[in-house]
């Protein structure tokens, strides 16, 4: 296992110790917060660092296909949904439900157009597009937001979720065309 895939297995690792914390968030526990943020931001930097390592030293894997995009839903949708769920968060500052159905909506289309490519033509070439790295973005910031407990959060969601729907429809278009291409 390369560097970067042990970077991207690192933040995967990180997914049930920041739901845990928020979980047992309260305002009385208010530290649990900031722990909160300190485990998204330790996640949101070796995202960074896989894709940093693996550009510099020209690692491509089947598995960092897999595991970078994996690690990166695991933590974007605990977070949606654990923001979402946590009652003792600020209910202005908390996201909407329909933010969290976004978010949730999209990567579960991609991920069922991405299984049925593969047991349709038998291969998947995965590909990031420019706006679903904006889409990735865009929601790392706004769960920092919320964490960070913002009164104008709603602003850094609904740049999320103007970007999740246009990444969205970016990759069920792509989809449709690798679905409809002939064999040459």
């Amino acid at each position: 296992m390369n560097i970067a895939n042990k970077v991207s297995t690192f933040r995967i690792l990180t997914v049930p110790f920041f739901v845990s914390t928020l979980i047992y968030y309260s305002p009385e526990r208010d530290f649990l917060r900031y722990i909160s943020l300190f485990i998204f931001m330790l996640a949101v930097i070796s995202d960074a660092v896989d894709g940093y390592l693996a550009r510099k030293n020209r690692i491509k894997s089947p598995i960092g296909l897999i595991l970078d995009p994996l690690a990166d839903k695991l933590l974007l949708i605990s977070a949606f949904v654990g923001l979402r769920i946590v009652n003792n968060f600020p209910l202005k500052i908390r996201f909407p439900l329909w933010v969290s159905l976004i978010v949730i909506s999209r990567d579960a289309i991609i991920l069922l157009g991405a299984v049925l490519i593969y047991l349709l033509k038998g291969q998947l070439n995965i590909s990031p597009s420019i706006w679903g790295k904006f889409t990735t973005l865009f929601q790392m910031v706004a769960v920092l937001s919320v964490l960070l407990q913002l009164n104008f959060s709603y602003i850094f969601w609904s740049i999320a979720v103007f970007f999740t729907l246009v990444s969205g429809a970016g990759y069920i278009w792509k989809g449709f065309k690798v679905l409809y291409e002939e064999k040459q």
